[in-house]
């Protein structure tokens, strides 16, 4: 068992993600069971779920004449524009079937505004507006975090970039995470986390 101020956070492990979903990262739901033995290691585990509500401002089906995967320009930066997925209380929102949710001490959804996206576990994607896992680490006296989950190159990313920036220690474990790799993002990804300092296992 590791010492109580480690945790575990799971990011995106959910249908929609997995092969046959809306979004599906190829080979998605081959990481489930290395995750869930993964749990037995940690005191504390965090589950995140993408939460979107019906015609979320990130879906393309939003934004006349632009298709899946194309970019757009939001108040907070450019937004890759993404099929309709993870749509609130849908099948496609709910975690993998497999994935032993019973286990977290917390899930945290995010991606609930409409008006912005939210890939990082830490913040929405102005970088500003805050989800409520940085207080919840440190009111636990959790310094380090492991990452595993969906997808590497965008959530698991920025996810992991946002805890090394406020200091918390962060791993990925590039094993038990699926990459989505649109036009190189995942070498982008990649190089982005080591050099801010991410661990990667």
């Amino acid at each position: 068992m590791r010492p109580a101020t480690e945790a575990l956070v799971v990011i995106d492990l959910q249908n929609d993600f997995c092969p046959g979903g809306a979004l599906a990262v190829e080979g998605g739901d081959e990481i489930v069971p290395g995750v869930n033995a993964l749990m037995d290691e940690f005191r504390a585990v965090i589950l995140t779920q993408d939460w979107h509500p019906p015609r979320h401002s990130s879906f393309a089906s939003e934004h006349e004449g632009k298709a899946p995967f194309e970019t757009t320009r939001m108040p907070y930066g450019e937004q890759v524009l993404w099929p309709d997925h993870c749509i609130q209380n849908s099948a496609g929102a709910a975690f993998h079937p497999d994935l032993r949710t019973g286990e977290a001490d917390m899930i945290l959804r995010k991606g609930f505004r409409r008006e912005i996206d939210s890939y990082s576990a830490f913040f929405e994607n102005d970088h500003e507006t805050p989800t409520g896992l940085e207080g919840y680490l440190r009111t636990r006296g959790i310094e380090r975090i492991v990452l595993a989950g969906l997808a590497t190159d965008f959530c698991v990313t920025w996810s992991a970039l946002d805890a090394a920036r406020l200091g918390v220690a962060v791993e990925v474990r590039q094993d038990l995470c699926r990459a989505i790799d649109l036009d190189g993002s995942l070498s982008d990804a990649i190089a982005r986390m080591r050099a801010a300092g991410v661990t990667l296992a």
